[in-house]
């Protein structure tokens, strides 16, 4: 009896690490998408013909623009093409005839970084960042980091996600990035 349970951790120890899976099948954040503004990114507004209204301006706490003439407009959750709409609109109720919008991306909001990498805390987004250059950013691993797990927390609507994702999962401005720690 005793021969037969030691034969059975044998065969069935070796088999225990054929069930690991270091790549998730599934991700419960969205990957794609347009992009849309949120406190923290800094638009640039360019009015036609208009020099004095035509710069660069920071979505608020309240997810709005503040410009010269109409006050707040507010942007959050809203692509660069409906965000100039909104600003268009304001514009042409009573101050600027036909007023020609167009709005641009100047700086990206942060993303975050924590956990097990070199230097936690809040960077600079650069457009098509993946996981894998995030931890580069942050000064790469600890010797304690957990190689095959990083979460992704990231607002989806009103709603905060979160996944299990690999090294070559899109970043995006917001997203708090968690390398976990191994335990031995």
């Amino acid at each position: 009896m005793r021969w037969l349970r030691l034969l059975l951790i044998f065969l069935l120890v070796p088999l225990a690490g054929c069930a690991l899976n270091a790549r998730p099948s599934t991700y419960l954040v969205q990957s794609k998408g347009p992009y849309t503004l949120d406190t923290g990114d800094i638009v640039r507004v360019s009015v036609y013909g208009e020099a004095e209204l035509s710069t660069t301006y920071r979505v608020d706490d309240g997810g709005s623009v503040s410009l010269p003439l109409v006050g707040a407009v507010p942007v959050r959750g809203l692509t660069t093409q409906m965000a100039a709409a909104n600003i268009t609109a304001a514009l042409a109720d009573g101050y600027i005839r036909e007023p020609s919008v167009a709005v641009q991306i100047d700086t990206y909001r942060p993303f975050f970084i924590q956990g097990a990498v070199k230097s936690a805390g809040q960077f600079a987004y650069v457009y098509g960042m993946t996981v894998r250059a995030a931890i580069s950013t942050a000064g790469g691993y600890t010797d304690t980091a957990d190689r095959t797990r990083v979460l992704i927390y990231r607002k989806q609507g009103k709603e905060m996600a979160r996944g299990t994702v690999d090294l070559d999962f899109p970043v995006y401005p917001g997203d708090t990035v968690v390398v976990s720690e191994r335990w031995f």
